[in-house]
């Protein structure tokens, strides 16, 4: 992929921080897809979250898990 190819989506740290925990905990052969590009889409997501060592979404703590969850659902309203 040419850098023309990435999309740069800014994501909230504490969004980051519940995906990437999500994507970890979840066994991808079981969500439900409709094409087999859309698991591929969450495996790539999920290398991008580890691999960003600038944000270092992968070492997060369970505390910070936990805060991140929480500020996540604080304003859901549904």
């Amino acid at each position: 992929m040419s850098d023309v190819d990435n999309v740069n989506i800014p994501l909230w740290r504490a969004d980051a921080i519940v995906l990437f925990d999500w994507l970890m905990s979840t066994d991808l052969n079981t969500v439900p897809i409709t094409h087999p590009a859309q698991k591929q889409a969450l495996t790539d997501l999920l290398s991008r979250l580890e691999a960003d060592v600038d944000s270092d979404i992968a070492g997060s703590t369970a505390e910070e898990i936990a805060a991140a969850q929480e500020a996540v659902a604080r304003d859901m309203g549904w």
